[in-house]
């Protein structure tokens, strides 16, 4: 798929580091993060301060071409529906035997090459992740990798319950494959979008 460019940075970037927009029926803007809802769509860089100012300066109008209404928690709506997305892959790849839970098997899979990534719950013991950062640091010299396999924290410790349920988890590895790889991804996004706004994010909302 070419190139998008976001209305709000004025830059082209891959679809999968953006998010599309269409208008609804009922003039409300709506996210389209599978890229698939018909009509004209937007695009927006997938960080929360991005989306937040193209609701609050009118962009979306603009962009779209039509008199549309940006909901004023459009930006926390995204987020869950990223959050909820990023779930629902890891029950797949839970199924699909890409992800597995549990100290133990988080730190065999470390240590055997098989983890792609390394998942913590945002309540997670500090001992606990420092444990799994030993094995992560260890099979990095091992295998003379230039990096460790990455951690991520996707989900804070409120929502990883209400979201996965029984495949709730305090550490995870993610395993080689379709949906394992998809895991990964879509935490890499949901962390982006969630991360403090950057200096030039900052700057932006400021201007214009």
């Amino acid at each position: 798929m070419s190139e998008r460019t976001c209305i709000v940075t004025r830059k082209a970037g891959d679809p999968d580091e953006l998010i599309r927009f269409v208008a609804g029926p009922d003039g409300q803007v709506v996210p389209d993060l599978k890229r698939a809802l018909p009509g004209r769509g937007c695009w927006v860089v997938a960080e929360r301060w991005a989306v937040d100012k193209a609701a609050a300066k009118g962009m979306f109008s603009r962009a779209l071409k039509q008199k549309v209404q940006a909901a004023d928690d459009l930006g926390a709506m995204v987020d869950m529906l990223m959050a909820r997305q990023l779930a629902g892959m890891i029950n797949m790849a839970i199924k699909a035997g890409e992800f597995v839970t549990g100290s133990a098997k988080v730190d065999l899979a470390i240590r055997s090459g098989a983890a792609i990534a390394v998942f913590h719950s945002a309540d997670a013991a500090p001992d606990g992740v420092r444990k799994l950062d030993q094995a992560r640091t260890a099979f990095m010299h091992q295998s003379e990798a230039d990096a460790p396999v990455p951690a991520l924290r996707p989900f804070n410790a409120d929502e990883i319950g209400t979201l996965l349920h029984e495949n709730a988890f305090k550490h995870a590895a993610v395993l080689a494959g379709k949906a394992g790889e998809g895991v990964v991804k879509r935490a890499m996004i949901l962390q982006r979008y969630r991360a403090d706004a950057r200096t030039e994010g900052k700057a932006a909302m400021t201007n214009t």
